[in-house]
């Protein structure tokens, strides 16, 4: 007789991947559906903050009475003496990791509202009973942890997975799919694709993997950071019930554009007294400050000269470095995570960025898209974001009157078709503007006079898509020609092409010009 049975089966191997899947890829939807099958509530295909808390899936409390039913009916069995396959054992460790993992969530919860409170670093009572509950499930009946796992790295495991889920899923807000593979993005940066064998042996490696950030000025690539870094691997000890390090104090940033050759060195590699003019005293820079557990976030690194170029490659290279005026190497034990807004293969071709930098730099890379590439794909992302923007300036209560306020605004002085040059950022500076004057003037609108330059603009930014381009250009040669057939002419193509790709919007905005 098999320990689990074949009803079961399909339950269980779904339960199984789960346990392990990326929370915001869409295979997580298909995998609920096989595990709760009729009881399953469908919802939204992208998992996305929406003014509730981070655990508003309300397939969850199903999900987990579901896996602790399947875990207690293969306990029972393997208690009475039925001997698993080497394929039940495995699939059997996994689901009792989803029961473990799911009775520690409130815990975690609690956990992180006592940080925020900046309680130092708390003790967690709840691993006893985490302790006592892997003992029943996993150890009594014979199965055992995981190859190569331990229960103390479990536990801390699961709290990074709680704490990677909160800060990817909170700070980065949007419903778009260009939002959702971003969230997804980060989840790999934080874990790769392979959660089992980060928690293996991956857990202790990552922070020397540097993580580059690349996207547009204003399009949240500190947001990204700030999730990554938050969310590293922090070593749990079961003696004093503590964690290693508080989880919320781990992030150093630098702005690389907003300061000189010499502040950027002192700020990073620290000095000693008498390095410099001004420097009376020793100072310690965020490498050195940085614990293991943390990570030293360098913002604008396109913006850094030769000089630092090559001492920071010497850090990614050998983990060691000198403060100015010092000959004694130090070692930084953290994770580097790096962001641009410039192409750093422009900027390598053009001798201004080293290339072995590059290359020290991009094992791990994370694309920002922009605003208007989220809201191409979902116009609907634009009020999620406002609302988003709304509850951060004025808190819940007040945020639905000022999103609507802020929207309406938007749609009626700046339509659709504004390309958001600024991204997320320009969008934070419009609610707050609507909020403060009930008005908003950007530096790059264009006049009502002039939606000809506006397009202009928008094809010299280098943003669109070349569906996109084909519609606008389409658009705008059947506006002066005012024939299907002569823009067709014009542009080379069939009438029915122009036809087709003719924006009504945008054509009536060329014509009142």
């Amino acid at each position: 007789m098999s320990v689990i049975s074949r009803d079961e089966l399909p339950a269980v191997r779904a339960m199984a991947r789960l346990t392990y899947c990326n929370p915001f890829l869409a295979e997580r939807v298909d995998l609920e559906r096989q595990v709760l099958g009729d009881v399953f509530v469908a919802g939204d295909v992208v998992w996305h903050p929406r003014g509730n808390p981070a655990d508003a899936n309300p397939n969850l409390n199903a999900l987990g009475e579901r896996a602790r039913s399947l875990a207690e009916a293969i306990r029972t069995r393997l208690l009475a003496g039925e001997q698993p396959t080497p394929a039940e054992c495995a699939l059997y460790q996994d689901l009792a990791i989803y029961v473990l993992y799911d009775g520690c969530r409130d815990a975690f919860v609690d956990l992180l509202d006592r940080e925020a409170r900046g309680d130092g670093t708390p003790r967690v009572p709840a691993y006893g009973a985490f302790e006592s509950e892997l003992q029943r499930l996993l150890i009594a009946p014979g199965v055992g942890l995981p190859h190569g796992q331990v229960a103390e790295r479990l536990f801390a495991c699961f709290f990074q997975v709680r704490r990677a889920f909160q800060h990817t899923f909170l700070w980065i807000a949007g419903g778009s799919l260009p939002a959702a593979r971003l969230r997804a993005q980060v989840w790999q940066s934080i874990f790769t694709h392979d959660l089992k064998r980060y928690q293996r042996s991956l857990y202790a490696r990552m922070g020397d993997m540097t993580t580059l950030i690349t996207g547009p000025s204003g399009a949240g690539k500190e947001l990204v950071a700030r999730a990554v870094a938050l969310s590293r691997y922090v070593p749990f000890d079961a003696a004093s019930r503590t964690f290693a390090a508080r989880t919320d104090t781990s992030l150093f940033a630098l702005n690389l554009s907003a300061l000189s050759p010499t502040l950027i060195e002192s700020e990073l590699f620290g000095h000693r007294r008498g390095a410099f003019t001004g420097a009376v005293a020793d100072r310690q820079g965020w490498l050195e400050v940085c614990p293991p557990t943390g990570a030293v976030f360098l913002d604008e690194i396109g913006e850094i000269d030769a000089g630092i170029q090559v001492k920071l490659l010497r850090v990614l290279e050998s983990r060691r470095f000198q403060p100015l005026g010092s000959s004694d190497d130090l070692r930084f034990e953290g994770k580097i995570i790096a962001a641009t807004n410039r192409d750093l293969g422009v900027e390598m071709r053009e001798g201004r960025f080293r290339e072995d930098l590059y290359y020290r730099l991009c094992a791990d890379t994370v694309v920002a898209p922009s605003l208007r590439e989220r809201l191409r794909d979902s116009p609907d992302e634009l009020e999620t974001l406002v609302l988003f923007l709304a509850e951060r300036l004025v808190g819940e209560s007040e945020a639905p009157t000022l999103t609507r306020e802020a929207v309406n605004w938007i749609d009626e002085n700046l339509g659709p078709e504004y390309a958001w040059p600024g991204n997320v950022r320009e969008l934070s500076h419009c609610v707050s503007n609507v909020m403060i004057h009930r008005d908003y003037r950007p530096a790059s609108l264009p006049s009502p006079s002039a939606p000809r330059e506006a397009l202009a603009a928008e094809f010299i930014s280098g943003q669109l898509p070349a569906g996109e381009i084909l519609r606008r250009y389409c658009t705008l040669v059947y506006a002066e020609t005012g024939s299907y057939v002569r823009a067709a002419e014009r542009l080379g193509v069939d009438r029915r092409t122009v036809k087709d790709r003719v924006d009504a919007a945008l054509l009536a905005r060329l014509r009142g010009a």
